[in-house]
């Protein structure tokens, strides 16, 4: 008996957070950590360290974030394909 009182209480909560994300999403927000870094420091960092300007290490310092996350980010650079802009500024250069 007092397994089933705690099934539906169990129930109960996970439908009210399913309506208070609902809520939120409707409203334009989103969960979640923000980002430590901005877009323009992303491409900065992956630009310092693909020309070989700094290192992650050196970067990571610079922008107060971990080496991980230097990595991480590069790691996405390399897998992505380039933005409109970085494609276009690579043919001129050639």
């Amino acid at each position: 008996m007092l397994g089933s009182f705690a099934e539906f209480e169990r129930a109960m909560i996970r439908e009210r957070t399913r309506a208070g994300l609902d809520a939120a999403r409707s409203q334009g927000r989103h969960g979640g950590r923000p980002p430590k870094l901005l877009a323009n420091q992303r491409s900065e960092i992956i630009r310092m360290v693909g020309s070989g300007k700094k290192t992650a290490a050196e970067a990571a310092r610079l922008f107060d974030v971990n080496r991980s996350t230097i990595s991480r980010l590069l790691a996405v650079a390399r897998h992505s394909p380039p933005s409109p802009t970085e494609a276009s500024s690579r043919k001129r250069r050639r």
